[in-house]
């Protein structure tokens, strides 16, 4: 409201001083920019709005949404984590709650898909979050293999990557 306010007062001495088609350019570049950022809140994915931190470490999912996790629980519940590694740390801590669906996100995307029918990647060059042995999810298995080629690593299944995100 307060930088609607100013806006409105430099266009309206703008416009009296004879300044017309600048403080046209200055209201455009100021409404174009109120746009940006709403086009950038709604595109927040709906889990990061629902969990915004991990669960178990705080840390910010937002700011790690290419390896963050969501549990759903048969009793309808969710938890969101940054990572597999908090995940296995969810999973540890509520053993005797059915899980529904477990989700990943793309690494490349960025997109939640199921954890199971990921193909994962286990180790390489690229540094993983919470853990020294990083775990990575593809939707597709050719984007796994051409990470594998840039990076390193190995493909792996779900099971394999939370059975070593448990022993870490």
């Amino acid at each position: 409201m307060k930088n609607d306010i100013i806006v409105l007062l430099a266009v309206s001495s703008l416009s009296m001083s004879g300044g017309a088609a600048l403080a046209e350019q200055h209201m455009s570049d100021h409404m174009e920019h109120k746009h940006v950022s709403q086009n950038v809140a709604e595109s927040v994915p709906v889990d990061i709005k629902k969990h915004a931190n991990c669960v178990h470490c705080g840390m910010s999912r937002k700011k790690f949404s290419y390896s963050r996790m969501v549990a759903t629980y048969v009793d309808g519940t969710s938890v969101g984590g940054c990572s597999i590694h908090c995940l296995s740390t969810e999973l540890k801590k509520n053993m005797g709650k059915t899980v529904t669906l477990l989700e990943v996100a793309d690494l490349n995307t960025g997109k939640l898909i199921h954890a199971k029918k990921a193909f994962w990647v286990i180790g390489g060059d690229k540094q993983g979050v919470m853990t020294k042995v990083p775990k990575w999810a593809f939707a597709q298995k050719s984007s796994a293999v051409e990470f594998i080629k840039k990076n390193g690593g190995k493909l792996a299944t779900f099971r394999e990557a939370l059975a070593m995100a448990e022993n870490e």
